[in-house]
């Protein structure tokens, strides 16, 4: 017997989601974010979109990738909630734009400044793409239980990757890196207005789940590994070790979300 309720672009229906999803950008993450549950199974692998479900300590779980930016995010994220999915807590890398931000930090975005299109194809620019208090307290709780240093704050999250990055010249102004330089008049402000506005982080999802999230009254939230800076340094950019720093990330969303969805 066929199973019901199947959506289009993932061919998930009735049964494939928990009610509890994780999200990530990358689907070679989704089977290092189901290694720590006590059992799954995967119900996806289509596209960009590889979705497990299965089970820690009883509660249901699934995990599903989104593949990078808006578009691509808000095709899964309708799909999970016609099939019941309630909490989202997306597990993402990020570019740190505040001074105070280190390389191997979290973020966890309690709203992000909405510089994508996919969000605006739903609802007016000024509606607020803000995250879930219960699930902002969730992550921060647990980050600070494991020891990890942790910022809350505004997240800048945009859609396009190269033209919306900057990387330092030599004579400290910024230069695009877009192919052949390109850039429009006043894009290199864009990362400094952010910066003076004591934005945290920028990536390229968070818009569109916590904006899609409040229209559909799901809870949603988002923490960040910071694996680089923007503007880029260029060469030699610093860096750390993105699986050790991921894999203490996850365990940290692991934590929240259990938490959230105990009696």
């Amino acid at each position: 017997m066929g199973k019901s309720n199947v959506q289009p672009i993932t061919g998930c229906g009735d049964g494939d989601i928990s009610p509890q999803v994780f999200l990530c950008g990358d689907p070679d993450r989704i089977s290092k974010i189901s290694a720590l549950w006590d059992e799954h199974r995967e119900v996806c692998r289509v596209r960009e979109y590889v979705v497990h479900t299965g089970s820690k300590e009883g509660i249901p779980l699934s995990a599903a990738s989104t593949g990078i930016g808006g578009p691509s995010t808000s095709i899964l994220l309708e799909e999970l909630a016609k099939l019941g999915a309630s909490t989202l807590i997306r597990v993402g890398n990020s570019g740190a734009l505040a001074p105070h931000v280190e390389l191997g930090d979290y973020v966890v975005t309690t709203a992000s400044v909405r510089d994508d299109g996919t969000s605006r194809s739903y609802v007016r620019p000024d509606y607020p793409a803000a995250a879930h208090y219960l699930v902002v307290k969730a992550l921060m709780d647990a980050a600070a239980a494991g020891g990890h240093r942790v910022h809350a704050g505004v997240t800048w999250s945009v859609d396009a990757f190269y033209v919306r990055n900057k990387v330092l010249a030599d004579d400290g102004g910024l230069e695009s890196m877009a192919c052949g330089g390109f850039e429009q008049s006043g894009m290199n402000e864009h990362v400094l207005d952010c910066r003076r506005a004591g934005v945290l982080n920028v990536e390229m999802e968070s818009a569109t789940i916590l904006t899609l999230a409040s229209l559909f009254g799901l809870r949603a939230g988002c923490i960040c590994t910071v694996s680089d800076r923007t503007p880029w340094p260029g060469p030699g950019q610093d860096s750390i070790s993105l699986d050790t720093n991921m894999a203490g990330m996850i365990q940290v969303a692991l934590d929240a979300m259990l938490n959230l969805s105990r009696p």
